[in-house]
């Protein structure tokens, strides 16, 4: 295989996981869900996937879902972070960066604002 497309191959990987990342999120209710490509302007992750819940149960099932299923598609377990109580989970997948917010953490914050130079691949209301 050309080098070229060794290396285009490896660039795909984070992004395919961080498409499947959305799926999960959707699945279980989460809502605007963004998906930006940090590559160029951070060595942090690749890709940030941003999304709000409105309850507990439903931080927890995304937490299960991407401790569970995602977990089997990333061959590692992802660091956890926070809570709802916290109004926000960080989960970290190395290249690609989860954060689940509550719909007042995420004003609060305001993660898109920061990284407005980071393209959004997708977007899922």
């Amino acid at each position: 295989m050309p080098h070229d497309a060794v290396h285009l191959l490896l660039t795909l990987i984070p992004l395919e996981f961080a498409r499947r990342v959305v799926d999960e999120l959707t699945a279980r209710g989460a809502s605007n869900v963004a998906l930006l490509d940090l590559r160029g302007l951070t060595v942090i992750a690749d890709h940030f996937v941003i999304c709000s819940v409105g309850t507990g149960v439903q931080m927890r099932a995304v937490r299960n879902a991407m401790d569970r299923e995602l977990t089997k598609v990333a061959g590692v377990h992802p660091k956890f972070e926070g809570d709802f109580a916290d109004g926000w989970l960080l989960v970290d997948f190395g290249d690609v960066v989860v954060h689940v917010f509550s719909e007042d953490a995420r004003a609060y914050y305001r993660l898109e604002q920061l990284w407005s130079e980071a393209p959004v691949v997708l977007h899922v209301q």
